[in-house]
């Protein structure tokens, strides 16, 4: 039985987590303060509006601290010759084994706030579906994506 994978994804992605985790409360928040005015203005009790804000707050912190913090510790991956195995999950823990004879074509993703971090995602495409791999320094990434392609070639032809 094989170990684990070992590489892991740039310890940024917590920065760049925690911002997209700031976006979801605030949308979390406004929500929350749209039904307090409903609530309010229709003379519900007054324990809804707390258990609105209790929840908007468990949620907040959730979202900008627990989870990017588990979910970094957890990410890992390797790139091998014959696989690309992937682990991930904060609840449900998912180890994917991706052969390279599958791999179709690899991207290279960065959205505004990834660039903001210098960091860029790896997608890994396959028939059947693609595989990310979330938040690398930029310069790694390209490698990476270099790399799975060259052996992804190797494989096809070796088929």
């Amino acid at each position: 039985m094989q170990t684990e994978p070992q590489k892991r994804i740039s310890e940024s992605a917590l920065k760049v987590w925690r911002i997209s985790g700031v976006i979801k409360g605030a949308i979390e928040w406004a929500i929350a303060v749209t039904a307090i005015i409903i609530i309010h203005i229709f003379n519900r009790p007054i324990w809804v509006m707390v258990i609105l804000i209790a929840l908007a707050i468990i949620l907040t912190y959730l979202h900008i601290f627990l989870f990017p913090s588990i979910r970094w510790k957890r990410w890992r991956y390797d790139v091998r010759e014959e696989e690309i195995e992937l682990l991930e999950g904060i609840f449900i823990i998912s180890r994917t084994l991706v052969p390279m004879v599958r791999v179709q074509h690899v991207d290279t993703v960065q959205g505004p706030i990834l660039r903001k971090y210098k960091l860029a995602s790896v997608i890994v495409h396959t028939a059947a579906t693609a595989h990310e791999i979330p938040a690398l320094e930029e310069s790694e990434a390209e490698e990476l994506r270099f790399y799975i392609s060259k052996l992804a070639r190797v494989a096809e032809d070796d088929v």
